[in-house]
């Protein structure tokens, strides 16, 4: 299998600073892009999916030394899940692509299908691959290795997830939606309830004694289950976002969509391998209570004055928008929000989201103006909108990519269109260039007469200088984007949970002038302080 020795996701990188600035990094580099599937594989190292970050890598427990072995950009796109046959040839589900890969053990690639919605859970057993759709009315099948039609085992079923062949032969697999853990035949017949009334399951391993281990992403907890009796145990008690485990030599391992990998040891207790980290992140604001909020797509986070990251949301916890990518501070401890699903919601963290505005093609940047006027960037359709009094209108159409949006100073609306490489100021003539020359502006901010621009192609911020249209280049070298010579591939997103996925670097700012940045190459959050 060919290797990559890089072992976080980003290069190193050391950024420059214009003077009179200085960087910061307020948040340590992430080194997943977050964590999903798990799978030993047969050279005794920990295998680990990450969808957001379409890579696989290989995680040494005993000296925690990393490789990635399919690299974003690569042939598998999104993996969710991961099986071994007998030969070493590694099988993925592309959980966003509706495909089912396999990574033969000469490091080449080919889909064995591609017409599987939500493929998720995969396993090998003596020979045979089994692969279910993470959906409602999902199917789990048999694949045929070579391509061929796949064989039903059951249909209908309720948001399966990863499962694995118990002891008996059986087939075990556990249904989000319906909160249960099922069994059936491999070879076709009735299923049957195993337990239900949990914390949201969404993996199912054994143990050397034959019992159920299961990770339940709702309640973050551990469960050791008798499948004879369906009796419960708590292993242990993690965060929620809990999404896969592995065995490596009786050692038990869960991974989290944070990025964590924690081994879970005798007695309840914990060690992380990995800590967690950002995905992304996308976009930043500063709350009336004078912390930075961070909107992370599945979660949405509060920073402590000690760098440490408080969870405010996330997407399994109730009253939370969805996947979250644009967001600004109302003042009243509320927030504004833009999700993948092409919503506008208020949410107060703890609370319900109040829908403000629904049925858009991928949304991304959100600003509050004069008047409580809202503006919003809608990507898909090149448009921005307005959104006053629960009326919303088109400002402006036939945009390049539109993703970043603010007020100037005398409340006319300004655009980042990343696709044409410019901000734009949206006038009634329509849109007019403010600065021009840009290589994929994303987060864009005005400040004291000057305009901050995201700009994650050239892994710079950017300021112009309203007035006379002079530009400083504030930072440069921010891991910032797709790491160099990295295209990724586009992520579709999966429904119910997310639309298609893609990058937006913020930008934000606080009382003191201090500008707060995503850093969402590296996973890590930045801030660029007058020196």
């Amino acid at each position: 299998m060919t290797r990559s020795m890089q072992a976080a996701r980003y290069p190193a990188t050391t950024p420059t600073t214009a003077d009179g600035w200085r960087v910061e990094r307020l948040t340590p580099p992430s080194r997943l892009f977050g964590a999903n599937g798990l799978r030993p594989g047969p050279d005794g190292r920990l295998y680990i999916a990450q969808v957001t970050g379409s890579q696989i890598s290989a995680l040494d427990v005993d000296t925690e030394e990393m490789e990635i072995v399919s690299a974003k950009g690569g042939d598998i796109i999104a993996p969710d899940d991961l099986a071994f046959d007998g030969k070493g040839n590694l099988y993925a589900t592309e959980y966003m692509d509706g495909r089912v890969s396999v990574r033969e053990a000469n490091g080449r690639s080919r889909v064995i299908r591609d017409d599987l919605p939500a493929a998720n859970g995969i396993t090998m057993h003596r020979g045979r691959l089994f692969v279910n759709e993470c959906r409602d009315g999902g199917r789990l099948m048999e694949l045929d290795l070579d391509g061929g039609a796949p064989r039903i085992v059951l249909e209908n079923l309720p948001s399966p997830n990863a499962m694995e062949v118990g002891p008996d032969g059986f087939l075990y697999y556990p249904v989000m939606t319906a909160n249960e853990i099922w069994r059936v035949d491999p070879d076709g017949g009735e299923p049957q309830r195993v337990v239900g009334e949990l914390g949201v399951p969404d993996s199912v391993k054994f143990d050397a004694d034959g019992f159920i281990v299961s990770t339940q992403v709702a309640s973050g907890q551990v469960l050791r289950i008798d499948p004879r009796t369906g009796a419960k145990a708590v292993l242990a008690q993690l965060n929620p976002g809990l999404d896969n485990l592995a065995f490596v030599n009786g050692r038990l391992f869960v991974s989290n969509f944070t990025g964590q990998i924690a081994e879970v040891l005798d007695g309840g207790e914990t060690r992380d391998l990995l800590p967690g980290g950002f995905n992304w992140p996308h976009d930043l604001a500063v709350g009336d209570d004078g912390r930075l909020y961070i909107a992370d797509g599945t979660y949405f986070y509060a920073l402590q004055p000690d760098g440490s990251r408080e969870t405010a949301g996330m997407l399994f916890s109730p009253g939370y928008p969805g996947y979250m990518r644009g967001v600004v501070a109302t003042g009243a401890g509320d927030f504004l929000c833009t999700t993948s699903l092409g919503q506008v919601g208020r949410y107060r963290p703890g609370g319900e989201t109040e829908y403000l505005a629904t049925g858009f093609d991928q949304l991304y940047g959100i600003a509050i103006g004069p008047d409580d006027t809202v503006i919003f960037a809608e990507l898909g359709a090149g448009r921005v909108h307005s959104l006053r009094a629960g009326n919303t209108e088109v400002l402006a159409s036939g945009l390049k990519e539109p993703v970043g949006v603010t007020f100037g100073p005398t409340g006319v609306p300004l655009v980042a269109e990343a696709g044409a490489g410019r901000v734009v100021r949206i006038a009634g003539s329509g849109a007019e260039t403010v600065v021009d020359g840009l290589q994929r502006p994303q987060g864009i901010l005005v400040a004291d007469g000057a305009l901050f621009v995201v700009d994650a192609g050239a892994k710079e911020v950017v300021a112009v200088d309203l007035d006379t249209g002079a530009r400083t280049t504030v930072a440069a070298g921010l891991p910032i984007g797709a790491p160099p010579g990295v295209e990724p591939k586009p992520l579709r997103g999966i429904q119910p949970f997310s639309g298609p996925q893609g990058p937006f670097a913020g930008i934000a700012i606080d009382r003191d002038g201090t500008l707060y940045v995503s850093a969402d190459g590296d996973g890590s959050v930045l801030a660029l302080r007058r020196a």
